[in-house]
Protein backbone atom coordinates (compact mmCIF):
# COMPACT_ATOMS: atom_id res chain seq x y z
CA UNK A 1 0.00 0.00 0.00
CA UNK A 2 1.43 3.41 -0.92
CA UNK A 3 1.93 6.21 1.58
CA UNK A 4 -0.70 8.40 -0.09
CA UNK A 5 -3.40 5.72 0.19
CA UNK A 6 -2.72 5.06 3.86
CA UNK A 7 -2.91 8.78 4.72
CA UNK A 8 -6.19 9.26 2.93
CA UNK A 9 -7.80 6.44 4.91
CA UNK A 10 -6.53 7.51 8.33
CA UNK A 11 -7.68 11.14 8.40
CA UNK A 12 -10.71 12.73 6.82
CA UNK A 13 -9.77 15.75 4.74
CA UNK A 14 -10.35 19.05 6.55
CA UNK A 15 -12.09 21.79 4.69
CA UNK A 16 -10.32 25.10 4.72
CA UNK A 17 -12.27 27.88 6.39
CA UNK A 18 -12.19 31.40 5.04
CA UNK A 19 -12.83 34.55 6.99
CA UNK A 20 -14.02 37.95 5.87
CA UNK A 21 -11.84 41.01 6.33
CA UNK A 22 -14.45 42.35 8.74
CA UNK A 23 -14.11 39.23 10.92
CA UNK A 24 -10.31 39.51 10.84
CA UNK A 25 -10.37 43.19 11.76
CA UNK A 26 -12.73 42.56 14.67
CA UNK A 27 -10.49 39.74 15.92
CA UNK A 28 -7.45 42.01 15.76
CA UNK A 29 -9.35 44.81 17.54
CA UNK A 30 -10.07 42.41 20.40
CA UNK A 31 -6.31 42.17 20.90
CA UNK A 32 -5.27 45.75 20.14
CA UNK A 33 -8.16 47.75 21.61
CA UNK A 34 -9.95 45.56 24.12
CA UNK A 35 -6.90 44.19 25.91
CA UNK A 36 -7.31 40.46 25.27
CA UNK A 37 -4.24 38.45 24.38
CA UNK A 38 -4.03 36.58 21.09
CA UNK A 39 -4.38 33.16 22.72
CA UNK A 40 -7.65 34.13 24.42
CA UNK A 41 -9.12 35.54 21.23
CA UNK A 42 -8.02 32.50 19.24
CA UNK A 43 -9.65 30.11 21.72
CA UNK A 44 -12.88 32.09 21.84
CA UNK A 45 -13.10 32.17 18.04
CA UNK A 46 -11.90 28.58 17.59
CA UNK A 47 -9.00 29.54 15.35
CA UNK A 48 -5.23 29.14 15.50
CA UNK A 49 -3.36 31.81 17.44
CA UNK A 50 -0.95 32.27 14.52
CA UNK A 51 -3.84 33.60 12.43
CA UNK A 52 -4.41 36.42 14.91
CA UNK A 53 -0.74 37.40 14.75
CA UNK A 54 -0.70 37.21 10.95
CA UNK A 55 -3.87 39.32 10.64
CA UNK A 56 -2.52 41.86 13.11
CA UNK A 57 0.66 42.23 11.04
CA UNK A 58 -1.30 42.49 7.80
CA UNK A 59 -3.71 45.14 9.03
CA UNK A 60 -1.08 47.18 10.84
CA UNK A 61 0.90 47.33 7.58
CA UNK A 62 -2.22 48.48 5.71
CA UNK A 63 -2.83 51.10 8.39
CA UNK A 64 0.77 52.34 8.12
CA UNK A 65 0.45 52.65 4.34
CA UNK A 66 -2.73 54.69 4.76
CA UNK A 67 -1.11 56.94 7.37
CA UNK A 68 1.96 57.46 5.18
CA UNK A 69 -0.22 58.47 2.22
CA UNK A 70 -2.18 60.90 4.40
CA UNK A 71 1.05 62.35 5.79
CA UNK A 72 2.35 62.90 2.25
CA UNK A 73 -0.86 64.71 1.25
CA UNK A 74 -0.76 66.89 4.38
CA UNK A 75 2.86 67.88 3.73
CA UNK A 76 1.98 68.88 0.17
CA UNK A 77 -0.94 70.95 1.46
CA UNK A 78 1.27 72.68 4.05
CA UNK A 79 3.79 73.52 1.31
CA UNK A 80 1.06 74.99 -0.90
CA UNK A 81 -0.45 77.01 1.97
CA UNK A 82 2.96 78.44 2.93
CA UNK A 83 3.50 79.55 -0.66
CA UNK A 84 0.09 81.23 -0.69
CA UNK A 85 0.83 82.94 2.63
CA UNK A 86 4.17 84.23 1.36
CA UNK A 87 2.53 85.61 -1.78
CA UNK A 88 -0.11 87.37 0.31
CA UNK A 89 2.56 88.85 2.61
CA UNK A 90 4.43 90.26 -0.38
CA UNK A 91 1.24 91.63 -1.89
CA UNK A 92 0.30 93.27 1.42
CA UNK A 93 3.74 94.85 1.71
CA UNK A 94 3.58 96.05 -1.90
CA UNK A 95 0.20 97.72 -1.48
CA UNK A 96 1.18 99.21 1.87
CA UNK A 97 4.21 100.91 0.26
CA UNK A 98 2.12 102.06 -2.67
CA UNK A 99 -0.43 103.79 -0.43
CA UNK A 100 2.18 105.80 1.52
Amino acid sequence: MSKQQSNSKSKPKRTRRSFTDEFKIEAVKMVTEQGYNAAEVARSLDINENLIHRWKTKFSQTENDTENEELKQLREEVKRLRMERDILKKATAFFARENQ
